[in-house]
């Protein structure tokens, strides 16, 4: 944990990890905290990049991005300038939610959302095969989710 976070600030943390639309106030109310010094608190949080930003998490299959495919990519080169430019077309496809860079057989991970098999299918040919430095790419639809989260286990 951060030196400087005590067992008020990781109260904060794990209760606006859960419900990220409370006000200071009602964060406050629920911990028993003055307003004032759960606004502080926060604050500081925020300052010291703890808290990154706030969001509304939504449900991707109720948006009809019913497929989930995990591709584990292998890139023909690893020098700085191929890994920065494989990187840069990372990033400007929606689709692709996460990229990690991996130790091992595989250079990354990619976590991809899609409409259906088709949509994934047409990415994959117009796009992910074509990106710089691609040697191979072996994908993984999701069948089912078991766990999904983003809330960190901040409290003991």
């Amino acid at each position: 944990m951060h030196p400087d976070l005590d067992r008020g600030d990781l109260r904060i943390l794990d209760l606006i990890q859960q419900q990220g639309h409370l006000s200071a106030a009602e964060v406050a109310e629920r911990l028993g905290m003055s307003p004032s010094t759960c606004w502080r608190r926060v604050s500081r949080l925020e300052e010291q990049g703890v808290i990154r930003k706030r969001v509304a998490l939504l449900d991707r299959e109720k948006l009809g991005l019913s497929i989930m495919v995990f591709s584990h990519v292998k890139l023909s080169g690893h020098g700085r300038d191929a890994l920065l430019r494989f990187e840069q077309a990372v990033r400007t496809h929606p689709e692709i939610l996460e990229c990690y860079t991996l130790m091992g057989e595989t250079d990354f991970l990619l976590r991809i959302v899609c409409r259906d098999i088709k949509a994934y299918e047409a990415f994959f040919l117009d796009h992910l095969s074509r990106f710089p430095g691609m040697q191979s790419v072996n994908s993984s639809i999701a069948m089912a989710v078991i766990k999904e989260t983003t809330a960190l286990p901040v409290l003991p």
